[in-house]
């Protein structure tokens, strides 16, 4: 086994380039600048952060990951770059090429999603020292509370019937929202991942995530994210550290 560096960070940018939702979405430009530059200067804005990897499968956004400043190492195997490519297997392939082509291995990763491009450093430093602070922890995963209760949803059975998401009745399911916990929605702003655990558990998340409340928001899906993304980019009153870094950058 490669040596794990104590409280050494690395952030990792996935970006593979098929997409069928929004073709080559990772590296549609937003503002100027294609889209996976906010999540690198995001992390080389944190202080905490050490290195900035980015995996992909193509040669084409391997440059432009390194114009921004990312260390594209390795490009990672068509195998596991498919639409039901998971976290897992690309976290392992960083895992496995760093251990055998270097031998340090970061403590923690810190996971930066291309398709939620508008982060705030300081919000990722934040949940970094939480993750530090808690040994006992598996992972942390950023997630902001939903404006709508899920408890009180319904899906519908092969005959025509309403049915609970978790079991409870349809009365029980009609009560008022203040009985119900708050419900979380997981949004892309920052994962936080051991190297250790995944390596032990072959699992990327485990059983204790710390549950990190961040802003909302926006995670790319469909081209119609686009205009919004772009207006918030633009209002100055919105700016924020990358904004503000990328734009004296040019483009």
């Amino acid at each position: 086994m490669g040596e794990i560096q104590k409280s050494l960070v690395y952030a990792i940018v996935p970006a593979r380039s098929g997409s069928k939702g929004v073709k080559d979405k990772n590296i549609r430009l937003l503002s100027g600048h294609p889209m996976i530059a906010y999540s690198i200067v995001a992390a080389k804005l944190t202080p905490g952060i050490q290195r900035v990897i980015v995996s992909t499968d193509s040669a084409q956004y391997a440059e432009i990951a390194k114009k921004y400043g990312a260390d594209v190492p390795f490009l990672r195997p068509e195998t596991i770059s498919g639409s039901d490519a998971t976290d897992l297997e690309f976290m392992q392939h960083a895992i496995d090429w760093l251990e055998r082509n270097e031998g340090t291995l970061p403590e923690y990763w810190v996971h930066l999603r291309p398709t939620t491009p508008l982060r705030d450093p300081q919000v990722i430093q934040r949940a970094l020292d939480c993750m530090m602070a808690d040994e006992t922890s598996d992972s942390l995963r950023s997630a902001h509370p939903v404006e709508a209760c899920p408890f009180k949803w319904f899906w519908k059975s092969d005959d025509g019937y309403y049915q609970t998401l978790n079991g409870i009745s349809l009365d029980e399911a009609n009560g008022p929202r203040q009985k119900f916990p708050q419900v979380f929605i997981p949004n892309g702003y920052v994962d936080i991942l051991k190297t250790k655990y995944i390596m032990e558990h072959h699992l990327v998340h485990g059983k204790r995530m710390i549950a990190f409340e961040s802003p909302k928001t926006i995670d790319v899906d469909h081209a119609s994210d686009f205009s919004q993304l772009e207006q918030i980019v633009f209002n100055t009153n919105t700016e924020n550290e990358v904004i503000k870094f990328l734009k004296k950058y040019g483009g």
